[in-house]
């Protein structure tokens, strides 16, 4: 549950290492009665260390960034404010960028060629709790989809190996030095993609999968 007064306008921090993009996306924004930005940030790290104070319902992220890029940025900003949006506006419509920034707990995917109003559309999405991605980025990901089963990143494919050896969430985490929330949300998209409830199934997956043939991690 976000903490903004009920009725008022949503928050959004605009976090983008192009000062240019994140001012006119700020402009766009700005033109809503119901929307606040509360801040243009132009890297992960500022965005890390600000997130409690401005308090955003909705983080609009880049991916590539200096120092802390995207990816590490989602997973800190929600260890920190939990009940915070993050909507990914990037160039890139790689498919394993897409997937791989949902995995670290993005709620969408944006490219920045679409036009403006899709990216209110997005923030509405999020903050009703729905997964939002742009055409571009659904067609992206429409080959990696095999069997209506969408297949594990490299990062979920790493603790999947590590639960089927029998680690807890606890280590794991440790081994992998990410909270057991992460690891947690990780699991939880394992079991979704691949439609198996138990750890006993997913060590079969494993096995079966050659996952356990692995040694060790890449991370």
């Amino acid at each position: 549950m976000n903490d903004r007064q009920q009725g008022g306008p949503t928050r959004i921090l605009i976090v983008d290492d192009h000062p240019m993009v994140a001012e006119g996306i700020r402009a766009i924004l700005e033109s809503y009665d119901d929307i606040e930005v509360v801040g243009t940030l132009h890297d992960g790290q500022s965005a890390v260390e600000q997130i409690d104070a401005l308090a955003p319902d909705v983080v609009l992220l880049d991916l590539n960034m200096p120092g802390i890029g995207g990816l590490p940025a989602i997973e800190l900003i929600l260890e920190k404010r939990p009940e915070t949006r993050v909507l990914i506006l990037s160039m890139h419509d790689n498919p394993e960028y897409i997937s791989t920034a949902l995995s670290h707990g993005a709620r969408g995917y944006v490219l920045k060629d679409v036009p403006t109003e899709e990216i209110r559309q997005a923030i509405d999405a999020v903050m009703a709790d729905r997964e939002y991605l742009c055409t571009g980025a659904q067609v992206a990901l429409k080959p990696r989809i095999i069997d209506n089963r969408e297949p594990l990143t490299s990062r979920e494919q790493t603790i999947l190996l590590q639960l089927a050896q029998g680690k807890s969430n606890k280590e794991v985490a440790v081994e992998l030095g990410i909270s057991v929330r992460t690891v947690e949300t990780h699991r939880k998209n394992i079991r979704a993609k691949l439609g198996i409830s138990s750890t006993a199934g997913l060590t079969r997956y494993a096995l079966e999968h050659g996952v356990l043939q692995g040694t060790g991690s890449r991370y």
